[in-house]
């Protein structure tokens, strides 16, 4: 059976790290990143130099068993000259001595050139590998140069993100649109970025259509109506007398037409009153 007590503790945790995830800065955590990116890097670079640096003891190491391998061959060899001419000389004894110490380099060289062979082998590995160690060094640091090329957009970006959400919280007076400060991290913050963006961009537009400007319209039509009625009446009066009974009827027809506007006025002044009333 589950402890319940462990299964809480963790729920709390991830909880705790999400609310952390999406209240934080967006410029904090791109540094953050910016800092393991480059503490990635040079660990990288770190194993590459111990990598070529056990290349280069190897090489030394080689060098001098080459060396120890040719001083103990001229040993040998030095030995067994001074054993021949001294069994040349006919002292026996002396060239006994002398092979004695051809036959003991002739040990230390056999020895030398089979620790030769190991230290070459091992170098033929560690070459490889110092090959492949500088080829990622390399890698990392260009994939750490195209990161360090994207951090002035992210952060571009984010102080556009900023003042966009900023301009849309002065114009939503009435508190509509609930801010959305979550932070990803910088594999994903790009598209978090232009979301929040497109968000705030959307509750803009929302708010610009809005009941006044429906009043607004509603109003101008009105003005409209009316100034288009009083031409008509002044065209009727221009015309004598001959016309008047026409110019009665005009008046009547532009009089009804400013009723049927002043009651549309009247209506939407009620539902603007009663959006007043409910928002309260």
């Amino acid at each position: 059976m589950a402890n319940p007590f462990g299964k809480g503790w963790k729920y709390l945790m991830a909880s705790f790290d999400q609310k952390i995830d999406e209240n934080a800065d967006p410029k904090v955590q791109i540094q953050q990143a910016v800092n393991a990116a480059k503490e990635q890097h040079q660990q990288i670079t770190r194993q590459a130099a111990n990598v070529i640096g056990n290349k280069k003891q190897l090489e030394m190491q080689m060098d001098r068993l080459q060396k120890s391998q040719e001083d103990h061959q001229n040993k040998a060899r030095t030995a067994i000259q001074a054993a021949d001419e001294a069994a040349a000389a006919g002292d026996t004894a002396k060239a006994a001595q002398f092979n004695n110490t051809a036959e003991v380099f002739s040990s230390q060289l056999v020895a030398i050139e089979q620790e030769l062979e190991n230290t070459k082998s091992m170098y033929q590995q560690a070459a490889e590998a110092a090959d492949q160690a500088q080829r990622q060094q390399q890698e990392s640091e260009a994939r750490l140069k195209g990161q360090l090329a994207e951090v002035d957009k992210l952060l571009s970006q984010a102080d556009q993100a900023s003042m966009q959400q900023k301009t849309t919280e002065a114009m939503d007076t009435i508190g509509q649109f609930q801010t959305d400060d979550s932070v990803p991290t910088l594999d994903g913050i790009r598209d978090k970025i232009e979301r929040r963006y497109a968000d705030a961009l959307g509750q803009q537009e929302l708010l610009g259509n809005t009941v006044s400007d429906r009043m607004a319209e509603i109003t101008t039509a009105g003005t409209d109506m009316k100034a288009s009625a009083k031409l008509d009446e002044i065209r009727a009066s221009m015309r004598g007398t001959g016309e008047l009974t026409a110019g009665e009827s005009a008046d009547q027809d532009s009089d009804a037409d400013l009723e049927e506007v002043d009651a549309v006025v009247d209506e939407a002044d009620t539902a603007d009153a009663a959006d007043a009333a409910d928002g309260k």
